[in-house]
């Protein structure tokens, strides 16, 4: 209430234009734009080979997620949120995306991991941090916040009753900070890899419930032909991702270096590798997390040191 949250600090210096698209467009669904954007598949395939050569397990979501933090660190304007019609810069830069869990039975049963990054993360933290989220939330017994909230709304009448009251409170900054850690609706990007269950990329809509202000989702990869520069047919794999944004959180401009900068990491993930050599934040807020221990695959590790130990004795 009166401007504070607890997942957002409101923003102060706004232009005119900007700050009026609420009070236009009151709900994401009415401000929501969407774009089909195609990745080379066989630079990002090679990378990733290159990486689990050295020892490094990399996924195409751990890529993607990596490429839109660096853009935060440098765009931070792109990490706020609409909520009553005033505009809030996110306290973290947060990603949730679908994870599905192990079962004894063989059932398919699915969970939403929620995660933290910080905006010095190269691509070796980013995938750290998602492979400690997806192996907690991915174990049978998992039991965490998300889930806990979803299992006590199965009755519809309490259901009804929590989500109004819900949205109410988080309408005026009041939901308490449990409720929206557990949320997987409250966060900068929500993401989804139908490429992995086998379908095609779709233009998912952002929910009006919750602060989700990108929703990304890569599918299969496609197949096409292509003319290079010296006017031959060229055979490539590419990679779909169709994004969804809200509009309204700033202006075309930023938007515009947003997506050239994003399309420009995927095709050159090298960058990824080392931390930026600045960070900017929005109107003075410090994103800061704690680092993260960073693990090879350790089957590949051992067979490092054991290819050492061999060339060194002969």
């Amino acid at each position: 209430m009166f401007g504070k949250r607890g997942d957002g600090y409101l923003v102060k210096n706004i232009d005119p234009v900007i700050a009026l698209t609420p009070y236009l467009m009151p709900m994401r669904c009415d401000a929501q734009v969407m774009m089909t954007y195609k990745i080379d598949y066989e630079k990002l395939a090679r990378f990733l080979a290159e990486k689990a050569r050295e020892g490094y397990r990399i996924t195409f979501m751990e890529l993607f997620i990596a490429a839109y933090v660096r853009c935060i660190s440098q765009q931070p304007e792109l990490n706020r949120f609409i909520a009553n019609k005033r505009f809030y810069t996110r306290k973290d830069i947060m990603c949730s995306f679908a994870v599905l869990q192990d079962t004894a039975d063989g059932s398919v049963k699915e969970n939403i991991a929620k995660c933290k990054f910080d905006p010095h993360d190269t691509i070796f933290d980013v995938a750290a941090r998602i492979t400690q989220a997806i192996e907690l939330t991915r174990k049978e017994d998992a039991d965490n916040s998300t889930l806990k909230v979803a299992t006590l709304l199965k009755n519809p009448l309490i259901a009804n009753t929590i989500v109004t009251l819900g949205r109410l409170l988080d309408r005026y900054g009041l939901l308490p900070k449990y409720l929206l850690d557990a949320s997987p609706f409250h966060t900068g990007l929500f993401f989804s890899n139908n490429a992995s269950i086998g379908l095609p990329h779709v233009f998912h809509h952002i929910y009006n419930f919750g602060t989700t202000s990108q929703f990304v989702v890569i599918g299969n990869v496609e197949r096409t032909v292509e003319l290079d520069s010296s006017g031959q047919a060229v055979r490539k794999r590419i990679l779909p991702a169709g994004v969804t944004a809200d509009e309204r959180i700033c202006a075309g401009m930023i938007y515009s270096k947003f997506l050239r900068q994003f399309q420009h990491l995927l095709n050159n993930p090298q960058e990824l590798e080392k931390p930026p050599e600045q960070v900017y934040f929005d109107e003075g807020h410090v994103i800061s997390l704690p680092p993260v221990k960073r693990k090879k695959n350790r089957f590949r590790s051992r067979m490092h040191k054991l290819t050492k130990r061999i060339r060194k004795a002969s």
